[in-house]
């Protein structure tokens, strides 16, 4: 049975992945800073397959420990727990700094560190996917903070491709979805007509699956495109 670590993965994207990653006999590895919210979510999982549920943040260097000594060999790191910043999003010259950092130890040092602790134990042919936004590519006011963090996301993902080739490196943007985080990034307003974060999991199966080489994605470009 393959083993998963999907970080974030108590509601949105994560979620999704999870129970499709279920359904296909994966065992999962997974976390959430809002522990009730992970456990109703690893419950649901356990009708599938095995889940080992851990809540906590994953700037939190225990934390990271802690699911790779609960995941041992592993085929798959999903780096997809992200902060959004401040909300509503400030402008880059009202940006607190020290909110700055902590998005930026979120987004991009965080999955750079559970890779790191990873590397010992990921076999032949394993996959990491950084799940990352079109905000990191297009100058989107108020996206400054979160499109720089995601940006650094996508130049270590980059990076480590070239360095690792034996393994499969993916950065991923999912596009936009109907999630709390795009909410919160959008106070106030309706955000009804965005698609559902499980209409961008196609996408990252293709790269878990499929046989793509590293590189930077769009969830959507994906599907029914060949390899």
């Amino acid at each position: 049975m393959p083993t998963a670590i999907i970080t974030g993965a108590s509601r949105g994207l994560g979620l999704a992945l999870a129970h499709a990653l279920a359904d296909r006999g994966w065992r999962l590895v997974v976390d959430a800073r809002d522990g009730a919210a992970l456990d109703a979510a690893a419950a649901q999982l356990r009708h599938r397959t095995e889940v080992v549920a851990i809540p906590g943040d994953v700037t939190d260097a225990w934390h990271r420990h802690a699911l790779i000594e609960e995941a041992g060999p592993l085929d798959l790191l999903v780096n997809n727990a992200s902060d959004l910043g401040p909300s509503p999003l400030p402008a880059l010259t009202a940006y607190p700094l020290d909110e700055l950092e902590r998005v930026l130890r979120t987004n991009a040092i965080a999955p750079l560190a559970l890779v790191q602790l990873a590397a010992p134990q990921l076999v032949e042919g394993a996959r990491i996917v950084n799940v990352s936004s079109d905000a990191a590519v297009e100058p989107y006011e108020g996206w400054g903070g979160y499109g720089a963090s995601k940006a650094a996301l996508e130049q270590l993902t980059a990076v480590l491709a070239a360095e690792r080739p034996d393994l499969k490196v993916y950065a991923v943007d999912p596009g936009d979805m109907r999630t709390r985080m795009h909410q919160d990034a959008f106070p106030g307003e309706d955000i009804s007509d965005r698609p559902p974060p499980e209409d961008s999991v196609p996408g990252l199966i293709e790269l878990i699956e499929g046989d793509r080489p590293s590189g930077r994605y769009r969830a959507a470009e994906l599907v029914g495109s060949p390899a």
